[in-house]
């Protein structure tokens, strides 16, 4: 029955109960209206308006439910569809809204693998530059300086040292940005020797201490997955070192039920009530394209977790 036809015979309904009981009842009316019967009357009309409204109620609680989901949907954490109230004219307003919804999802996918496919190419693209370009150049400035330093007085031997120093500081900073850009260990190595080349990078240049629990009985992952959890690692550890001004973080990778899950854990201040930035909302675009299941749980003073759970493909999708 359509949402028209239920409104109509709800309210028809209520106005025919009520002449019934006007018609059949002992109830009379006199002229002038006495003060008992216009009392009952407007009984029976508050009645009526009170069982109006509850059937409408009821017969429209589908279309609130609909309305809360429009208002709170959000693409970057999908939730399972609305459900119908067995109405038809309601029903094909959920259907439809659930088909826009899952449209729009399907595109905001297909558009945020460009993106970041794109992306991927320009930092590798980026990277290659500052390792064959800059850090190149940045070589053949140290074999100069130490010829001309090998030439030069004394007083001046002193301050072409720290020259060199600098640019070897300065060289060691875009191999370690260009090792970020593109990791190379992950393509050449595997994603545990990646996870903790990345680890290592961090407890080397802050005080923070990392404790990986990395399992050596992962199965076999296909490259989109392996890339998906190096830069949740990688974005997480960032927000940490930035953010967390926590003292120790522990990075575990492990197999449960059927499903690879990466946690990263600090001891932290938490994210408190800071809304997500942009490495967050990245994270989770990046874990929509693999099916995977992005969570972020924190507590003031009892740091912060972030927990990304990805399928594990099946062989044809392997490499």
């Amino acid at each position: 029955m359509s949402l028209f036809w239920r409104i109509f015979l709800l309210n028809a309904a209520v106005l025919v109960t009520g002449a019934a009981l006007l018609l059949l009842g002992p109830l009379t009316v006199s002229t002038p209206v006495l003060l008992t019967e216009a009392v009952i009357l407007a009984g029976l009309l508050v009645v009526m308006l009170i069982a109006n409204a509850v059937l409408l109620r009821v017969g429209l609680a589908p279309l609130r439910r609909l309305t809360r989901a429009m208002t709170t949907v959000d693409l970057l954490q999908p939730e399972p569809p609305v459900s119908g109230g067995g109405h038809k004219g309601i029903d094909d307003l959920i259907q439809a809204f659930n088909a826009m919804i899952e449209r729009l999802e399907t595109e905001r996918a297909t558009s945020a693998a460009r993106a970041l496919s794109a992306q991927e190419d320009e930092r590798r693209r980026i990277a290659q530059e500052l390792h064959d370009e800059i850090g190149q150049t940045l070589t053949a400035v140290l074999l100069e300086l130490k010829q001309v330093a090998r030439n030069a007085p004394p007083a001046v031997r002193a301050q072409l040292a720290q020259v060199q120093e600098t640019t070897r500081d300065s060289l060691d900073e875009i191999r370690r940005i260009a090792r970020r850009l593109r990791p190379g260990v992950l393509e050449e190595l595997g994603l545990l020797s990646a996870l903790r080349s990345l680890t290592a990078e961090v407890t080397e240049h802050t005080n923070l201490v990392v404790h990986h629990y990395l399992s050596h009985d992962l199965p076999p992952l296909d490259g989109e997955t392996e890339l998906v959890i190096y830069r949740v690692a990688q974005e997480s550890l960032t927000n940490v070192v930035r953010h967390a001004k926590a003292s120790t973080v522990d990075v575990a990778l492990s197999r449960v039920d059927g499903r690879i899950v990466l946690r990263i854990r600090d001891n932290g201040c938490g994210i408190g009530d800071a809304p997500e930035g942009a490495g967050i909302r990245g994270m989770r675009e990046r874990a929509l394209l693999i099916g995977a299941h992005l969570a972020i749980t924190s507590a003031p003073g009892d740091g912060t977790e972030v927990k990304l759970s990805a399928p594990i493909r099946g062989e044809s999708d392997q490499r």
